[in-house]
């Protein structure tokens, strides 16, 4: 479902926005935010709730691991998008899960017309870490419907 203003989206966002996603704004084109659900500085399994504003979206990155790794995204609220190198674009809704084997070069984010978020976990595995790449462009971004 689409949701134009952060009002009505909130209503919906039911894992919650967050704060302003500080640490990583550099990798993204847009606000985004960041919700913990779990204690993960305390052990526990790490699992964010990440909420874009319309026309958000994060540079093309890889989840590389020796074994294992990757990420899985279930889409929680609005509407997104997320597209593997060399596929085309899938649209994101409510409900849409998504899971990417590491080694996988990707972005994901809102579509310009609606507010998304969706849980983000990253896989366990060996020697796990993101390698993030450049952004995607606004003439790419564009041609998206």
């Amino acid at each position: 479902m689409k949701y134009t203003t952060r009002e009505e989206f909130e209503k919906r966002n039911v894992f919650g926005m967050g704060g302003p996603n500080v640490n990583y704004a550099k990798y993204f084109i847009g606000e985004s935010f960041l919700n913990p659900l779990t204690d993960f500085q305390h052990g526990e399994f790490p699992l964010f709730n990440v909420t874009f504003e319309p026309g958000c979206r994060n540079n093309w990155h890889i989840h590389h691991a020796d074994r294992g790794g990757g990420q899985i995204l279930i889409c929680t609220a609005g509407e997104g998008w997320y597209q593997a190198e060399g596929e085309e674009p899938l649209e994101l809704n409510e409900g849409s899960v998504v899971v990417i084997p590491a080694g996988v070069k990707h972005w994901h984010g809102a579509r310009n017309d609606s507010w998304f978020s969706h849980i983000a976990l990253e896989v366990p595995g060996e020697n796990c870490r993101t390698e993030w790449c450049e952004a995607l462009s606004d003439e790419e971004y564009a041609q998206l419907h």
